[in-house]
């Protein structure tokens, strides 16, 4: 699914091409590009789930704690997000990047990816795609996108 979500994310989102709103008609792009029916719906659902986390009336993320509190993930959660990719989650935090707000989103789609293997990188790709879709975190989406890219190119800072 992480393969989809890529895929529509650099080909749709990313490159400013016009994107298909009728789902079915991008169902089949995408199975014509070679993905399973299956897995199209799974990722177009992801999706859809992402979205309607922006919906004002209904928050779950949201939990009003103090900037000061530290978060403590779940058994299932350190199952699928190593110490890795729990460490890069608290570094942008810290660094201003993700909100409280922000990374209980980018938590909430991780543990929906239906993936065997998930690594730091595939987090850089919800991360970015999560800033994306969240209004008012346009210096924060740049922010990731460069060291998402810059990181790929080889570039160290």
């Amino acid at each position: 699914m992480m393969d989809i979500l890529m895929y529509l994310f650099e080909t749709y989102i990313h490159s400013d091409v016009e994107v298909i709103i009728d789902q079915d008609e991008l169902a089949d792009e995408l199975s014509r590009a070679g993905f399973h029916q299956d897995d199209i719906y799974k990722a177009l659902n992801w999706l859809e789930k992402l979205a309607q986390l922006q919906n004002a009336d209904k928050q779950p993320y949201l939990t009003g704690s103090a900037q000061s509190s530290i978060r403590v993930f779940t058994e299932q959660e350190t199952r699928f997000l190593d110490q890795e990719s729990r460490g890069f989650l608290l570094f942008l935090e810290q660094a201003g990047v993700l909100s409280p707000e922000t990374r209980e989103m980018v938590i909430d789609r991780v543990m929906e990816l239906e993936t065997q293997e998930f690594g730091l990188d595939d987090l850089k790709w919800v991360i970015l795609m999560v800033l994306f879709n969240v209004p008012g975190n346009e210096r924060a989406y740049t922010q990731m996108e460069d060291m998402l890219y810059d990181a790929q190119e080889g570039y160290v800072h």
